[in-house]
């Protein structure tokens, strides 16, 4: 595999690569991730490289065109993809950035750029692709109606998968009672489809040795802004100071409060999906306090 990844590295950069060493970096559930050192142009360099079951090559191929989605408006830094393949396993190759600890400044940064990075548009919502949110398929048929877009393609997929997974019944009762009324969280609201980061929770966000914000692992699509800072409350992670700098820069509707926890919903189901246990529970009491308030 080490040899293969080689090959493509140095087919991708146009300078022949010579593998140095490789050790494995942790901070992820879903792929095995890797530091590999090596010599280019005479002198050394350092690769971040993904793998995962020859098979899931799909889905590293859907990451590498996310980061050049969110790279190409440079309105925050991105690693920047250099190759993928399939050897014995799939590989995703990516800059190298070395993080560090944020500065005074670096909360304010990191919400500015957000503001612009959502000033991004598209002329509809979804994506040329789909993706995944962790390791479940994300559905981004493109569509002109976000209401439509998010019940069908985001909590009816998910409540989908949920029947596959043996949860049923009270779940997808609720389910479907507040898929029968999500435009009503719309009534006076409007949503733009904004370029979305679309996994934006801490552990996906970070600081260069100078400061300035990265972000990271993305599920991208254009959507309703909202959806990003949704995800920033669900776990934490983000301090006034980055709230402050996105409202100034970008203000939020009055009534994003009302629709955070739909928007967090969709995770949450991700979760129930993903590893079972307690988010099953919380995701029946998100739509019973959602269907309360309708």
């Amino acid at each position: 595999m080490w040899a293969a990844i080689a090959h493509s590295i140095s087919v991708a950069s146009g300078h022949p690569f010579q593998p140095l060493r490789h050790h494995s970096v942790g901070g992820g559930c879903i792929n095995r991730a890797y530091r590999l050192d090596g010599r280019m142009a005479g002198k050394e360099v350092t690769f971040f490289v993904k793998t995962n079951r020859a098979d899931l090559l799909p889905m590293l191929m859907a990451e590498a065109d996310g980061l050049h989605e969110l790279g190409r408006v440079q309105a925050i830094r991105v690693p920047c993809p250099l190759c993928y393949g399939a050897a014995a396993k799939a590989y995703l190759v990516i800059e190298y950035i070395e993080l560090g600890s944020p500065s005074a400044s670096s909360s304010r940064q990191l919400g500015e750029q957000l503001a612009a990075m959502h000033h991004h548009r598209s002329g509809q919502f979804g994506w040329f692709r789909d993706n995944t949110i962790g390791s479940t398929p994300q559905l981004n048929a493109q569509a002109g109606h976000w209401p439509d877009f998010f019940r069908q393609q985001r909590l009816a997929f998910q409540l989908s998968c949920a029947a596959e997974h043996g949860y049923g019944r009270r779940l997808q009762h609720k389910g479907e009672a507040l898929l029968a009324v999500i435009d009503r969280f719309f009534d006076t609201y409007l949503p733009q489809p904004s370029l979305l980061h679309g996994d934006l929770w801490g552990g996906n966000v970070g600081f260069d040795h100078h400061g300035a914000p990265v972000i990271f692992d993305p599920a991208v699509y254009y959507g309703d802004r909202e959806t990003d800072l949704a995800m920033t409350e669900l776990f934490g992670g983000f301090d006034s100071q980055f709230y402050a700098a996105y409202q100034d820069a970008y203000p939020l509707d009055d009534g994003y409060p009302h629709r955070r926890r739909l928007y967090n919903l969709y995770h949450i189901l991700n979760h129930a999906n993903l590893f079972g246990g307690g988010y099953v529970r919380q995701a029946e009491d998100m739509m019973d306090q959602l269907l309360a308030e309708v």
